[in-house]
């Protein structure tokens, strides 16, 4: 909880300086001031004193209305969450002896994924003596690859971990289909 307060500017009686160069309202330089001229000032115009660069000689303080400071970095900050965009990652598993009708399915899975704006890891799983042979999921990844070169990309190329293969596969910007698109199209 500490360090949450070290962060808060230090306001009107809370500033602990003699004296400190003076900002007003509308931005312009005042000069500089003791801090009781300066809390005398601020309270004549109902604004408060804030400190606002507490490192500098003198301290830089402001003359500003602190409480609709506030509320206007909350609402920016809440506009700036509400247009971040995550980026999720799906996974898809296959086996080194893969049937071709399984194989199509998972591949419209993973361009459904792909369509939706995820990123895709594929994962090919070995057991057994399946291990002698990973040249045949490096074939799996290369061709599903090849297959959706037109609506992805390989983020990560295909590399052995263990008893798995992966590889990352991202969605060209062009694939990716918006939510609100329906209503762009009028």
């Amino acid at each position: 909880m500490g360090a949450i307060a070290a962060q808060e500017p230090r306001l009107n009686d809370a500033i602990r300086v003699k004296e400190c160069r003076l900002i007003a309202y509308d931005g312009s330089q005042m000069g500089i001031y003791p801090i009781e001229q300066a809390l005398r000032i601020a309270e004549d115009e109902g604004y408060d004193l804030v400190e606002i660069a507490p490192q500098a000689t003198p301290p830089v303080c402001r003359i500003m209305d602190y409480g609709k400071f506030k509320y206007d970095q909350a609402i920016r900050a809440k506009q700036a969450r509400k247009n971040q965009s995550k980026v999720e990652t799906k996974e898809m598993k296959f086996r080194p002896k893969i049937d071709i009708g399984d194989y199509t399915t998972k591949k419209k899975h993973v361009m459904r994924f792909l369509e939706s704006g995820a990123k895709v890891k594929i994962t090919i799983m070995f057991r057994g003596r399946e291990m002698s042979h990973p040249e045949q999921g490096l074939s799996i990844l290369e061709r599903l690859a090849d297959d959706l070169k037109d609506v992805a990309v390989i983020e990560n190329q295909p590399k052995m971990e263990g008893r798995n293969m992966h590889m990352l596969i991202a969605p060209l910007p062009q694939t990716v289909k918006k939510k609100d698109a329906k209503g762009k199209d009028n």
